[in-house]
């Protein structure tokens, strides 16, 4: 075999460097801005601020005496009315263990608030106690003039209230088939609030929900009236004008689980007790994505949700490697001209970003550069593409090691008498 002479080498690294340069004379003219000029509404908030909301405040404050509504059944006991003369009182045992045996005959609270108890009209009991309940007994079989001993009052069931919770995001649980559930409970009264909802369909959202939930109200003219505004919102395609935000309605109740300092929460305790037909709504964040491609293995990945990822980060996320030398970013396994590992890394990013009315903005990093300043290291944002090349010096260079190599390759190999 014959060897290669200098002159060879040189017309062999001559060529390279004309291919690589032919090569990524396209890609050298993308109209890209630099991060160090990027304006701030585009760098995106850091999420490191944020607070996480008490606990307590999704829970409602249970009130000192249990207060008697509609949906009650208690158990009363009216000797000569409700009971015979010289009979013990019935007792019945509750099923949930958080509630003492009820004595008497299960009498319920009607819609109205009222209880229908024989011989006299029915009685106004809504919002009072079990004592107070017993003496307006009392008072009412007196004022009709009729016998009535041993009045007992007691709390049989409390009232339930029921709530439709649906769920999209998977929570961590092992083995899930199909992502997204959605359950109907029943919560007793003092109960029914959002902590106890979220306690009995798998706990606070998990880190692929939202930061928020949502409590849906109303009827279905409600609804109704709602999809009609969103969908006339979001339909609207006017050239070079953002779309308005969607305004709050009433039948909608945003809770948020983390927030900034200075716009803490301001919902109320009424605002997370629930009633019969309300929906809680934790919502997925599908969307907070970030995507990767070039000399790093493409894919998508969900953004952190409660704190910040930089390029840097994301870079290893899709598979990056710190350089040794002082190039900034190594080979990638396998990936462009770096050999497998061997060579100079690909030291620019192009994160290509989508703007808020619509269009996008092709940003350029030096990485080399964002391993000393911070300036550099742009937060990742939901729906941005990441793409790590080769400069057209890094590619060059790449090039003529590679030849070289192959040179001293054959040349050894024409040494060794092949």
């Amino acid at each position: 075999m014959k060897k290669f002479t200098k002159s060879s080498l040189t017309l062999a690294m001559t060529g390279a460097m004309y291919v690589a340069v032919s090569m990524l004379s396209g890609c050298a003219t993308l109209n890209a801005v630099p991060a160090s000029r990027l304006p701030p509404e585009l760098l995106g908030r850091t999420r490191n601020t944020m607070q996480q909301i008490s606990i307590s405040r999704l829970r409602q404050d249970e009130p000192a005496v249990y207060q008697i509504s509609s949906g009650d059944v208690l158990g009363i006991y009216i000797e000569n009315v409700l009971g015979v003369e010289g009979e013990a009182p019935p007792v019945h045992f509750p099923e949930s263990g958080d509630q003492p045996p009820a004595l008497g005959f299960p009498v319920p609270v009607r819609e109205d608030g009222t209880l229908a108890l024989p011989l006299i009209q029915p009685i106004n009991v809504d919002g009072l106690t079990l004592p107070q309940t017993q003496e307006a007994i009392q008072v009412a079989y007196a004022s009709a003039d009729i016998r009535a001993d041993s009045i007992i009052v007691t709390l049989m069931r409390r009232r339930m209230y029921r709530v439709t919770v649906i769920r999209e995001e998977e929570g961590g649980k092992e083995n899930v088939t199909k992502r997204g559930t959605g359950k109907t409970i029943d919560l007793p009264a003092y109960e029914n609030d959002l902590l106890h909802a979220l306690n009995e369909t798998g706990g606070m959202p998990g880190l692929d929900a939202k930061n928020e939930i949502y409590i849906l109200r109303g009827d279905f003219a409600d609804g109704e009236e709602r999809d009609r505004m969103i969908a006339a919102i979001q339909g609207c395609r006017e050239p070079c004008t953002c779309p308005p935000e969607i305004p709050e309605h009433p039948s909608v109740i945003v809770i948020p689980i983390r927030y900034y300092p200075e716009k803490p929460p301001t919902f109320t305790q009424d605002d997370i007790i629930l009633k019969t037909g309300d929906v809680i709504y934790i919502a997925s964040r599908d969307r907070e994505k970030f995507y990767t491609g070039g000399t790093m293995t493409g894919g998508e990945h969900l953004l952190p949700r409660d704190y910040d990822l930089d390029v840097l980060g994301a870079i290893a996320i899709g598979g990056g490697k710190a350089a040794s030398g002082g190039t900034g970013i190594g080979g990638i396994n396998g990936g462009g001209g770096a050999g497998g590992g061997t060579g100079i890394g690909p030291s620019e990013l192009i994160v290509i970003r989508k703007l808020p009315c619509g269009g996008q903005i092709a940003i350029k990093i030096d990485l080399n550069k964002a391993l000393a300043d911070g300036g550099e290291r742009i937060l990742v944002q939901p729906e941005d593409t990441l793409i790590l090349r080769y400069t057209i010096a890094e590619e060059i260079a790449n090039a003529a090691l590679r030849t070289i190599s192959f040179n001293f390759l054959f040349s050894g190999l024409s040494g060794g008498g092949i």
